[in-house]
């Protein structure tokens, strides 16, 4: 997909963005770094700091050249995506309730994340919630992370695997990792010393890269399903947690064809997901997102 694109004053300015609502995109559990202040969301992804705003259908990106968003975060952000077609194709496959979910979430954008820092972060999801999740990512990130300036503001990468991998499982736990601590430890060991080769995962299957990321400790099918889902481009991901479960079992106690919503699947989940979690709800829930 292709839209117009400014670039004026070092920002890049986005207009006619359809089926793009950043309180979706960020608010629907899917990154743990952004925060909104005055209208403008801002956080740490890919190594970068990105400051981002909308109104209506025009999106800004400040501070933002037309190299670094090109070559960054178009793909980021999944601009060269048709989620319109992605949409049409759920409100129109004949199921009630994806309809009614696809319309009502129709702005939710997948993220393409850093590989290993999402799944990092959703072994630190497993039986927590978002608000906690994010402090541990905080202290996570300011202790061993690299910093970086930008504009006389300093900011912190997620630590590597290898930086990681150097800790002992006591220093992780030190940041309030609880027990997910020596699942950290295994994982960063494994990626650091090439057990695990993410990139892999581009020539697998679903089912492969699914079985191949369980082979780190702590990491079951629903952590596997989000980080391919959320970082490996895997959008055929299905992530079954507490929520899912149980929109399945209140709209389709029969069972629900997984393969019959085709390779977005995982786009169909973020809309039931958010259908029912904020919609049907009519507001928010008071008690924080919990993962399980």
């Amino acid at each position: 997909m292709k839209y117009p694109v400014e670039y004026r004053d070092n920002n890049t300015i986005i207009s006619n963005v359809n089926y793009f609502d950043l309180d979706l995109i960020f608010d629907c559990g899917q990154c743990f770094r952004f925060e909104k202040h005055g209208g403008i969301y801002e956080g740490v992804a890919l190594g970068r700091r990105l400051k981002i705003s909308q109104e209506g259908e025009k999106v800004t990106l400040y501070d933002c050249k037309r190299r670094e968003f090109e070559d960054i975060w178009t793909k980021y952000l999944s601009l060269d995506v048709d989620y319109e077609s992605i949409c049409s194709f759920y409100q129109n496959m004949g199921d009630e309730v994806l309809c009614r979910a696809s319309s009502c979430a129709s702005g939710i954008r997948l993220l393409r994340q850093d590989r290993w820092e999402t799944l990092c972060s959703f072994i630190i999801s497993q039986n927590n919630n978002i608000p906690r999740i994010k402090k541990i990512i905080e202290r996570l990130c300011q202790t061993y992370g690299r910093p970086f300036e930008v504009l006389g503001n300093t900011y912190y990468d997620f630590p590597s695997a290898k930086t990681l991998a150097s800790l002992s499982q006591e220093e992780i736990f030190a940041l309030g990792t609880g027990f997910r601590a020596k699942y950290i430890c295994d994982c960063a060991q494994k990626v650091a010393s090439g057990e695990i080769d993410l990139s892999l995962i581009d020539s697998m299957n679903l089912k492969q890269s699914t079985e191949y990321l369980c082979r780190i400790k702590g990491v079951g099918p629903k952590v596997a399903s989000c980080a391919l889902l959320f970082a490996f481009d895997k959008r055929d991901a299905f992530p079954v947690d507490v929520w899912v479960k149980k929109i399945l079992a209140k709209y389709y106690p029969a069972g629900l064809d997984i393969k019959a919503l085709g390779e977005n699947a995982g786009i169909a989940q973020q809309y039931l997901f958010y259908y029912e979690r904020y919609t049907v709800s009519e507001k928010k829930p008071k008690n924080p997102q919990k993962f399980d």
